[in-house]
């Protein structure tokens, strides 16, 4: 009978003793995202979609042995989305940022939701490097 390759320590085989959970959310985060983005009137699943997809990749990124923390990477992609969000209303209503709250387009309904998930991803990854992370600072 054959041996499994996970048990075979003679040929330097090893397999994964554990799934990885994060591929999972970043499916499901970016395709609540795309829904809440592309429907109309569902601007807060599009948020919700859009921070568990870039929560999502800082874990898979950190699991992955990349960054030492996730938090740096969370804010990073929570400016690329304020970055983008800003595009989007850019994009409508030109320099005038603040005239797109009047407007009615559903773009810049869009374009606000994008910023709103980028904000609270910057938010979050300051929390969690300042606040978090606040005793791994402390030399012992």
């Amino acid at each position: 009978m054959a041996e499994r390759a996970d048990t075979d320590a003679d040929r330097g085989v090893q397999t994964p003793k554990k799934m990885s959970p994060w591929p999972l959310f970043v499916a499901v985060g970016l395709a609540v995202a795309e829904v809440g983005i592309v429907m109309e009137g569902l601007y807060p699943v599009a948020v919700a979609g859009l921070l568990l997809f870039v929560g999502s990749v800082a874990g898979v990124v950190h699991e992955a042995g990349y960054v030492d923390r996730p938090w740096k990477l969370l804010g990073a992609l929570g400016a690329l989305l304020m970055v983008a969000g800003v595009g989007v209303l850019y994009s409508q209503v030109g320099v005038d940022l603040l005239s797109a709250l009047a407007s009615d387009s559903v773009v810049v309904v869009r374009g606000y939701a994008i910023l709103g998930a980028g904000i609270i991803a910057v938010v979050g990854g300051l929390a969690g490097r300042f606040v978090v992370d606040a005793d791994r600072a402390v030399p012992e």
